[in-house]
């Protein structure tokens, strides 16, 4: 069966790989638009567009499905529509185009997490477990009916950036297994069970530390905004990256987001009297470095705030 595949950023052009190493027939390739990218402003194709170049598939870019576009579509002579993480809603008209209809790839066990950022979300949440969710395509976000889903747990300190990439082997895997099943006609379909949740994508607000917060929650918060747009507080009134910590099972006495050592170890008083063990951060206007190394030079009697 002929596919149309639709998706943007890294983890679709992996899927996008993974499908075409796979042997499914992808005849065109879907994308946003060139963007620009870095401190530059440089215009950059996006990931899957550099794939489908490098495979040799035509591809169709579009921030936005106009008549012109789904002419472009019908061309294709694609009969199934395959979307990872493209970043454009499609209409009930283009929903049509495609003999066969779209199917979304999702991460994560739906209808929890519907939205731009699931992956985030769940371990912000401080979830165990995730997955990926295959579902038809309809008008709602991410509200069709299922097709599959394979359940993944979240190891512990996990960062949202390492979880997608497992998440991504998992959706190829998931995607091979339920591909065939379509060709065949030998699917089934059942609608979403359970509560639903919304995952938008995180503000540069979101990730804000609060250390009147638990250890527990911090650590959460600072794994599911790595790589974007990463945990942050304030350091003598400049911003200061959190880029990796995690929990330590003490309690302190010490005033709320102090900076303390302990067997060469860099902490920070939290709410409740948690503590929190600093690994990685990253200071105003400087490159990421090593906790201990920034201690070794900071203002001791300076909170984090």
């Amino acid at each position: 069966m002929k596919i149309l595949f639709a998706g943007t950023p890294d983890t679709a052009a992996t899927v996008l790989r993974g499908l075409v190493a796979s042997g499914h027939e992808v005849v065109a390739v879907l994308t946003r638009e060139d963007a620009p990218v870095g401190r530059k402003r440089e215009l950059t194709t996006s990931s899957v567009a550099q794939v489908a170049d490098e495979l040799g598939i035509p591809t169709i870019k579009a921030n936005k499905i106009t008549s012109s576009v789904q002419d472009q579509i019908a061309s294709t002579g694609a009969e199934l529509g395959i979307i990872v993480a493209y970043g454009v809603l499609l209409k009930q008209s283009s929903l049509e185009l495609l003999a066969n209809g779209w199917f979304n790839l999702h991460y994560s066990l739906l209808p929890k997490y519907r939205g731009a950022a699931p992956v985030q979300r769940a371990i912000e949440a401080g979830d165990n477990e995730t997955g990926t969710s295959i579902f038809k395509l309809d008008h709602g976000m991410d509200t069709g009916d299922m097709l599959a889903n394979l359940p993944l747990l979240i190891e512990e300190n996990e960062t949202a950036g390492e979880l997608l990439k497992r998440l991504t082997e998992l959706g190829i895997t998931l995607l091979n297994q339920e591909l065939p099943k379509l060709y065949n006609d030998q699917f089934s379909l059942v609608p979403q069970i359970g509560a639903s949740s919304l995952a938008p994508k995180p503000t540069r607000e979101d990730a804000k530390i609060d250390f009147t917060k638990s250890s527990k929650e911090i650590s959460n918060k600072v794994r599911a905004f790595n790589p974007e747009p990463m945990a942050w507080c304030l350091y003598k009134d400049e911003p200061f990256r959190v880029l990796r910590a995690r929990v330590i099972e003490t309690k302190s006495d010490n005033s709320v987001g102090e900076v303390f050592s302990i067997d060469n170890r860099v902490l920070v008083a939290c709410g409740g009297g948690t503590v929190l063990e600093l690994l990685e951060v990253q200071p105003s206007s400087k490159k990421a470095m090593q906790a201990q190394d920034w201690f070794r030079g900071s203002d001791r009697e300076e909170p984090l705030r």
